[in-house]
């Protein structure tokens, strides 16, 4: 299994930082991640955020990409309609030429209205936008020159130079929850970014081989929230009011959106000092314990789910990077090593 971690560069304002110090802090972890024999960094992307949720993933992954050599670098997920396809495609080829090789281009739809206004692009044509931008990178990586007529692009003979390192193009990855949505990952030939949601990655992996794919020719992703320290206490003291803050502001912006049914109840969460004991009703069910407990969790979701990457969140918002690093040592040590 491929065990990697989500740096999302969340600085929240109660335990704010100068940004060029957060900044070195997080990319000097991810440094630290691929000394302790992570196998991949995973990069995700929110707009207008008060914390500065990463807008900016393709700089970020070069900076990565430059600071490391062994780890991959992948985005869990990448909202390509608010973005034009063909920079994209450009982008993402020099992060993996300056990586060697070593990229992994997930994308989403996007669900919060307020990042749609923001840009100024229709919510209701992101699922089109989605599909035709990722048209556009597929064929600009492997034909040269390369014409595409849409909806949205019309290009006519581009010729992408330099491509990327990888042959014929970086892995694509496809994050979705919503059954339509998740059929069009296996549809599109695309690795699938999950959330554990043994529904969403059976409707994936059905719709794999209604397409003529075998799932086993497939990576399945699944994003977990993760903290582990010596004691259960002690690790639930170290980050339930950063996971508080964090599920908050998710459960607003997936209230807002309207796309999930009951989706109103995550942004009413119980006070911080509660939250171990409803873990179940939380969005994505945070692992928090000791590394057996947190073992022992692992191996329960992977015996529901099909499971090729697993992509933990320790990095939560204002969480300090010395507390971060001390729960990626002991799940390097205690934990990994049974995953590997």
């Amino acid at each position: 299994m491929d065990v990697g971690l989500l740096f999302p560069f969340r600085n929240p304002p109660q335990w704010r930082k100068p940004w060029p110090q957060f900044y070195a802090e997080q990319l000097k972890q991810t440094q630290v991640a691929e000394e302790l024999g992570y196998d991949t960094v995973w990069l995700t992307e929110h707009h207008f955020a008060e914390d500065g949720y990463s807008p900016s993933l393709l700089p970020i992954a070069g900076a990565v990409a430059a600071m490391t050599s062994r780890v991959r670098i992948g985005t869990f997920l990448l909202l390509l309609p608010l973005h034009n396809a063909v920079r994209v495609g450009e982008d993402a080829a020099t992060v993996d030429i300056i990586s060697n090789g070593r990229f992994d281009m997930g994308f989403g739809q996007g669900y919060s209205p307020s990042e749609f206004e923001g840009y100024g692009i229709p919510r209701k044509q992101r699922a089109s936008l989605l599909e035709e931008g990722i048209e556009v990178i597929r064929g600009m990586w492997t034909q040269d020159p390369f014409s595409y007529q849409g909806k949205h692009y019309n290009l006519k003979n581009i010729s992408l130079v330099p491509k990327p390192a990888q042959t014929p193009h970086p892995p694509l990855w496809i994050g979705a929850g919503q059954p339509k949505a998740v059929e069009r990952a296996a549809r599109m030939g695309c690795h699938f970014l999950g959330t554990n949601d043994a529904f969403a990655q059976e409707t994936y992996d059905n719709a794999l081989r209604t397409h003529g794919r075998d799932p086993k020719d497939f990576h399945a992703a699944q994003l977990r929230w993760a903290h582990v320290a010596p004691t259960r206490e002690e690790a639930w003291g170290n980050v339930q009011e950063h996971l508080h803050y964090m599920l908050t502001w998710y459960g607003r912006w997936l209230a807002e959106a309207k796309d999930f049914a009951g989706a109103e109840k995550f942004a009413q969460l119980p006070p911080a000092a509660e939250l171990r004991n409803v873990v179940d009703q939380l969005i994505g069910a945070p692992m928090v314990g000791t590394p057996e407990e947190v073992g022992r969790e692992i191996e329960a979701m992977t015996s529901k789910m099909r499971t090729t990457h697993l992509v933990m969140g320790m990095h939560l918002p204002g969480l300090s990077p010395a507390t971060s690093q001390r729960s990626m040592e002991l799940f390097a040590k205690e934990v990994m090593p049974g995953l590997h």
